[in-house]
């Protein structure tokens, strides 16, 4: 376990205190898609969308690992927001890649949670660089942008696109706003009821300087913002992933059956314990990855990997346990271990499942 430092501690009991009087689970059952604006206000009011991003543009330049202790918590009661894919994976794409004039324009938009930023990658369920068929091609002093991105991320709140596209120089990085012709957006029904999209591009005209980096190099960079979105969404499912351990441990302390409480079982108390010990390797996992990020290290895209794969099987793993030790109960709609299931399935999927990172984790690996 990572130790932190006394501003990262207060930052986590921070955000903890926020989401325990703020957001309780109950407001995820409430939602039909997208978060609430009023939530959001709230954690860009606390800083919260402004740490990764430098100082010089609004930012607290906090470090990846600060705002993963923040998602942390905020996965605890399923917190919707724009967090990750703005805060995190929008700043870390304008901050690696983007001109000055990118990042003057932007970048003090997301830390003042003003403007949305939605990464829009995945083709046909894939995200990786070699998948992308979107079309990038020149146009007197832009560019024309023609195709489809699936599960875009907040993609009906988004304010502005970052799109992988292929142009003849290779894999491109565009800055699209919401509002550009030809952009349309159709919402995509999702089992956790958070916002995405499918996003339809026609046709759509952009300026020659809305390229983040050079044109034909956005593979790698792709990656390195795929990473860093990896190791957050890896934090907050290990908090969604924690609460539910605890929410079930609660439950076998409490549940009398046969005349015992359902705790003093030992087949559960070993079901139990293997839950904690997958947490454990989980925490350090991601905590490993974060850091890494923000010490720029050649590990990197290993770390990430490893995070997410861990976290996708360990929250399947806790959720699936929680609706199990439940019993019936568990199995109703009513009740709150059906909503840690659906978003852990829908989490997993995102930016790669398990399944994906383990195969990389080997490759990276030299297997």
């Amino acid at each position: 376990m990572a130790v932190l430092s006394e501003e990262q501690a207060l930052l986590k009991e921070m955000a903890a205190s926020w989401v325990r009087d703020r957001a309780p689970v109950s407001a995820a059952r409430q939602a039909n898609g997208g978060f609430d604006s009023t939530l959001y206000a709230d954690i860009a009011a606390m800083g919260w969308s402004g740490i990764v991003v430098p100082e010089a543009h609004g930012g607290s330049d906090f470090g990846y690992l600060s705002l993963g202790l923040v998602l942390e918590q905020l996965g605890r009661t399923l917190v919707a927001s724009p967090l990750l894919g703005s805060a995190l994976v929008g700043a870390a794409a304008l901050r690696m890649g983007g001109s000055a004039e990118q990042q003057a324009k932007w970048l003090p938009a997301i830390a003042s949670g003003q403007a949305v930023v939605a990464l829009a990658v995945d083709e046909g369920g894939r995200h990786d660089p070699d998948s992308i068929a979107l079309s990038a091609r020149p146009e007197g002093n832009g560019w024309r942008l023609d195709g489809a991105k699936t599960a875009v991320v907040d993609g009906i709140a988004a304010d502005l696109f970052i799109v992988a596209a292929r142009t003849s120089e290779g894999v491109t990085l565009f800055l699209v706003e919401a509002a550009a012709d030809g952009l349309t957006r159709t919402p995509l029904r999702r089992i956790d009821r958070r916002d995405a999209a499918l996003l339809g591009l026609a046709d759509v005209r952009v300026d020659g300087d809305a390229v983040i980096g050079e044109p034909g190099a956005g593979g790698a960079l792709l990656d390195r913002i795929l990473d860093c979105g990896r190791a957050g969404l890896a934090a907050e499912m290990l908090g969604s992933a924690t609460q539910a351990f605890e929410t079930t441990l609660d439950y076998l302390r409490t549940r009398v059956q046969f005349g015992q409480l359902i705790g003093s079982f030992q087949a559960l108390q070993h079901r139990a314990v293997r839950m904690y010990g997958e947490l454990e390797l989980t925490r350090s996992a991601v905590e490993a990855a974060l850091t890494a990020i923000d010490e720029d290290r050649d590990e990197i895209p290993a770390l990430a990997s490893l995070a997410k794969a861990l976290a996708g099987e360990t929250m399947r793993l806790v959720a699936g346990e929680m609706v199990q030790m439940h019993g019936g109960i568990g199995m109703t709609e009513e009740h709150d271990a059906g909503l840690y299931l659906k978003r852990a399935a829908a989490a997993d999927a995102t930016w790669g499942n398990s399944a994906f990172h383990r195969e990389r984790f080997g490759r990276l690996a030299g297997y």
